[in-house]
């Protein structure tokens, strides 16, 4: 039998029935506010995302629109604006849910200020999920990830998995972990979208036990479909019954 399929036949048998992601219950990184950044971009959109999302067991929603100085120059004010007119509407189709705002903030020099200033969108324990650049890790990082927790804040770093520069050091995860960032895995890393890089470090994190959140980061409906192929991942279905994610603490 040829290398491609055994390789197709592995995956097969990998295969397991979906996950039920009401065991977490919570998502707490989503781009579900309507026309703010590069997700949702209006109120149907939004509701047509977390109607797919029920589908799999969500009941609550933490959506975090992008800030993103240049690109995405969301403020809690446009980003409670832009929230509210989708919690209107959900209220009304599905009044079991609960969906609130937080925000993905991007490190630079204006999230610094806004930690200084103590004006962080956060969500449960005064979490605050912030992302890194995907290029290179940038030299503010200790020092973010310090002023954050010397004003009260929980860092919650996004999606460490696909930050590939990380990939060959798997002590920069663990040095997270020491620091009590606590790291978020975006369950569409474990589809292989991203490439074998991406999953490969994902299963590591979860096997290593440093996963705490699960997030969909969901933009649009192809992120419904790769989140649909991660739930049959053998990895998941691991990491949802590790009892090391914290996801249920938001509600």
């Amino acid at each position: 039998m040829s290398f491609w399929k055994k390789l197709y036949y592995r995956q097969r048998r990998e295969q397991l029935p979906p996950a039920d992601l009401g065991l977490v219950r919570a998502d707490m990184h989503s781009h579900l506010a309507a026309g703010i950044d590069d997700g949702a971009q209006t109120v149907e959109d939004a509701l047509a995302l977390i109607r797919e999302m029920y589908g799999m067991g969500y009941r609550h929603f933490i959506t975090t629109p992008h800030i993103f100085t240049g690109v995405h120059n969301n403020t809690a004010e446009t980003i409670r604006a832009a929230a509210e007119k989708v919690h209107a509407a959900l209220a009304a189709e599905m009044p079991d849910v609960t969906y609130s705002a937080a925000a993905e903030y991007y490190l630079d020099e204006h999230f610094e200020k806004l930690i200084e200033d103590r004006e962080v969108m956060t969500f449960g324990k005064n979490f605050v999920l912030f992302e890194l650049s995907f290029a290179a890790e940038q030299a503010s990082l200790a020092r973010a990830i310090f002023h954050m927790q010397l004003n009260g804040y929980r860092p919650v770093l996004a999606h460490p998995e696909r930050y590939e520069y990380w990939h060959g050091n798997f002590s920069k995860y663990e040095a997270m972990a020491d620091k009590d960032v606590l790291l978020q895995l975006n369950i569409t890393s474990l589809s292989g979208h991203y490439g074998p890089g991406v999953r490969k470090i994902s299963e590591r994190l979860i096997d290593a036990g440093l996963i705490s959140l699960l997030g969909s980061d969901c933009h649009h409906m192809g992120h419904i479909e790769l989140m649909q192929v991660a739930r049959s991942c053998r990895p998941l279905h691991k990491l949802l019954e590790s009892g090391q994610l914290i996801n249920t603490q938001l509600l």
